[in-house]
């Protein structure tokens, strides 16, 4: 038997579309790439997250000289979230990355790793994440869950994916 997948998305020309909070959401990642630490790759990414009750938790990446010891901007949010406000929902998390590897109007798309654990996150607190991706353009890709990137990940029910 043969299954399809779709996802669905929206593209904004500008970050500016979007409501106040998600910009406000977009700076604070903005600001975390200036704290990445990543002399190896110089590719500086910066994440934001929005918790339920309307604090905002911010990462960048940190790369280690022992690859692959360092860790995302994605997961240095969420994990951070996790552990310092277990039980409070994620509502929405914004990715933005600088540098050389970085296409202008393209968006950073999550590793591998980080797909999983905002699966896991979505999973946890048994609602979705709302994701956006924001070019360096400022051109916004907007996902309603973060499971969208990941159609079957680790230890989740996927009969119904």
């Amino acid at each position: 038997m043969k299954h399809s997948h779709t996802i669905t998305y929206e593209i904004y020309p500008h970050y500016s579309e979007l409501p106040a909070i998600e910009q406000e959401l977009i700076a604070k990642a903005n600001e975390a790439t200036e704290t990445a630490y990543a002399p190896y790759s110089q590719f500086r990414v910066g994440a934001a997250l929005l918790l339920e009750d309307g604090q905002i938790i911010a990462g960048s990446n940190q790369e280690n000289i022992a690859y692959p010891s360092g860790l995302c901007a994605e997961r240095v949010a969420l994990f951070y979230a996790g552990a310092n406000h277990p039980g409070k929902a994620i509502k929405t998390l914004v990715v933005v990355a600088k540098g050389d590897l970085v296409q202008p109007d393209e968006c950073i798309s999550p590793c591998g790793s980080c797909r999983q654990v905002m699966a896991q996150s979505e999973f946890r607190q048994e609602q979705p994440i709302r994701l956006i991706l924001v070019a360096q353009t400022g051109k916004a890709f907007v996902f309603d869950k973060a499971t969208d990137l990941l159609v079957f990940p680790f230890g989740m029910d996927t009969k119904n994916a």
